[in-house]
């Protein structure tokens, strides 16, 4: 008998009439909200302008959308093109289902196209996202919570996750390790050590960016290592655990070189950003400062008073 647990929500939809709230969706939205909210605050801090980071998310969010289904869809497809099953369940993406490598590069390509719009490095755009994406990576996982879904080895830890058995998808009645919280949690302290290292190390030139990506990476390899849903071997391993390894691997290598190239950090981040500066710095100069190169105090006063002697004439000319 367990003495402890953590129960599930005995459905993952509320109905405000006739319209479904999911939880799920919810989730994700929180997310993407957060996400944007602390990487504007970080792109402003940066030297940015207020509101770039929410305009490039207008085409990072929807590409990232398509691209985390897009990797559950090919990577899980028997659920879908399979004997007995509906393709049509593929769109269905409030029921669960979004990759995050997927999430990640094509969201990727759609900030790119928001940077290149607006003559921003992609780079420097990652570095002051990349904690909020860990954000909202926590904030996310517990859609799987709502779904029931997901969930590690059966166990009787004080800290297990009870799941309600599921005749149509075969889900089994127990306890199970709640291997939403571990990631949720975990995402938690990466979001955190890339603040902490960006801050002391003054990170740039897409290294945030990289540092999330290789700590994110080693908590999703052991957290796949519990998971007991449906997956993809090979070798023995999961397949998020060999993409975990081969993303892990290439983050590192990018942390290494873009050292090593571009040591340091961007002096500028956004051109219309440094144009106003500049504009405004003009603008509040005091006129002693706009005297041109190499004049004195006296040879400015010698030179209004010879224009003034000269308009005197014509000022006691009668017409």
């Amino acid at each position: 008998m367990e003495l402890a647990y953590i129960p599930s929500p005995s459905s993952g939809v509320i109905y405000l009439g006739p319209i479904p709230l999911r939880g799920y969706a919810f989730c994700i939205i929180i997310g993407v909200f957060v996400a944007v909210w602390l990487g504007g605050r970080r792109w402003v801090a940066r030297g940015g302008q207020v509101g770039t980071v929410a305009d490039i998310a207008v085409w990072a969010v929807p590409f990232g959308l398509v691209g985390g289904r897009l990797y559950h869809v090919i990577t899980d497809y028997e659920l879908y093109f399979t004997a007995g099953k509906d393709w049509v369940d593929a769109f269905k993406i409030w029921q669960g289902g979004l990759g995050i490598w997927g999430a990640i590069a094509l969201g990727a390509v759609g900030a790119w196209i928001g940077c290149r719009r607006r003559g921003i490095p992609l780079p420097a755009y990652a570095d002051a996202i990349a904690p909020g994406i860990a954000f909202a990576q926590a904030i996310g996982r517990w859609g799987n919570w709502f779904n029931q879904e997901l969930y590690g080895r059966a166990t009787t830890v004080p800290w297990a996750l009870k799941i309600d058995a599921d005749p149509e998808t075969g889900r089994v009645a127990g306890t199970y390790h709640p291997t939403f919280l571990y990631e949720s949690l975990w995402c938690v302290g990466v979001a955190l050590l890339v603040i902490w290292a960006d801050r002391r190390f003054k990170l740039g030139h897409g290294r945030a960016f990289a540092l999330y990506v290789a700590a994110y990476t080693v908590g999703r390899f052991w957290i796949e290592y519990l998971r007991v849903d449906d997956a993809h071997h090979f070798l023995g391993l999961r397949l998020n655990g060999w993409t975990s390894i081969v993303v892990f691997l290439g983050a590192v290598a990018y942390l290494v070189i873009s050292a090593k190239k571009a040591p340091g950090r961007e002096e500028a981040v956004e051109p219309v950003a440094v144009e106003d500066g500049a504009a405004e710095s003009d603008a509040e100069a005091p006129a002693e400062a706009k005297t041109p190169a190499g004049a004195t105090a006296e040879t400015t006063a010698e030179t209004k008073a010879e224009a003034e002697t000269k308009a005197e004439p014509e000022a006691t000319k009668k017409p």
